[in-house]
């Protein structure tokens, strides 16, 4: 990526080959994803085919990417237990000791420097998955550093982002940060384990703070997850204080697969909430790809619950990417590695 610093040994400049494999016309058959070590069953979405392939699209571009960048395959599990072989090659992983030496799975020298500053410190009660962070190719989590890996290093840039991106948003960018929660377990908040992918912080002009909170979704899909009973009372404690739905959007976010939404925006809306009123603006921002319908579906389902619906948004990537704001080298890598022609 000419202009773009890179990690030492890292190579993402070439592209995937051409993507779709002989087959059943504009899709991938299956003799050509066992061939990359990319037929998994995971990938199958029930009675959704167009969603199952674009997941097995996803699967196979990276295998693609990895291949032709010259990185080494990976396996499950990710780190074989001591003494056993790992169970079978996976295309679109990197072996856990390359990955965390070179940084491969980061397109940009601030991306893979946001991620090494954030696994050198421990947020209280933070469940974290690093081995997916460092060699799963797939991993919205590491998307996450590298879409915002740029804006993390320069809060110039990123207030120029959060901007133009999101135009209403008031305020200056002051930081951004990744995988975080303002309180884990904390009952002064949500009480839960649930935290944002992405907090770009705001300084406001009465000295109070706002974030914009991204969640950011690639390869997954949503499903159905009842609450525990013993939260839901400050879920909707949170709910009805923030007095941002309309009539009978409880019945429609317990237990579907609207919940993860929920439970992220109402995080923010705790932190409004909270008794040091240290915050006075939030929004929420889905960002995922255009093809990812599942998220697209959720998105605009619990948008259609919301009577005011200012602290809460989704995106495609496309969307954020057609902008300049990003370093052209880092919009062109980051196309390449994650969408698809």
């Amino acid at each position: 990526m000419r202009g773009v610093p890179l990690p030492r040994g890292v190579r993402h400049q070439a592209k995937p080959p051409r993507l779709y494999a002989p087959g059943v016309a504009g899709t991938l058959s299956r003799a050509a994803l066992e061939a990359a070590h990319c037929w998994e069953k995971d990938d199958l979405v029930p009675h959704q085919p167009a969603l199952t392939e674009f997941r097995r699209m996803l699967r196979y571009h990276q295998a693609r990417w990895r291949q032709a960048n010259g990185h080494p395959i990976g396996t499950q599990p990710i780190r074989p237990a001591p003494g056993r072989p790992p169970q079978r090659p996976v295309g679109s992983r990197l072996p856990l000791d390359h990955a965390v030496e070179t940084g491969a799975n980061f397109l940009t020298a601030p991306a893979l420097d946001a991620a090494r500053t954030r696994t050198s410190y421990i947020e209280r009660h933070q469940s974290f998955d690093h081995q997916r962070l460092w060699a799963d190719l797939l991993s919205s989590v590491t998307m996450s550093f590298n879409l915002f890996g740029d804006l993390a290093v320069d809060p110039r840039m990123a207030d120029r982002a959060v901007h133009q991106w999101w135009p209403d948003a008031p305020g200056t960018v002051t930081e951004v940060c990744f995988a975080h929660s303002p309180g884990r377990l904390d009952r002064s908040y949500l009480g839960n384990l649930v935290d944002v992918d992405i907090a770009c912080v705001l300084d406001l002009d009465d000295g109070s703070r706002g974030i914009v909170g991204v969640v950011a979704a690639y390869h997954d899909v949503n499903h159905r997850q009842a609450p525990k009973p013993e939260r839901l009372p400050r879920y909707v404690e949170v709910s009805e204080r923030a007095d941002v739905f309309r009539p009978g959007w409880l019945d429609a976010v317990n237990g579907t697969d609207l919940i993860h939404v929920w439970l992220r925006h109402m995080l923010l809306h705790s932190m409004l909430q909270h008794a040091d009123g240290d915050w006075g603006w939030c929004r929420l921002v889905v960002v995922h790809p255009s093809g990812n319908t599942n998220w697209a579906d959720v998105c605009s389902r619990y948008h259609a619950l919301l009577g005011d619906d200012s602290s809460f948004a989704s995106v495609t990537i496309e969307e954020l990417l057609s902008t300049d704001v990003l370093p052209a080298a880092t919009r062109t890598g980051f196309r390449d590695r994650y969408l698809p022609d």
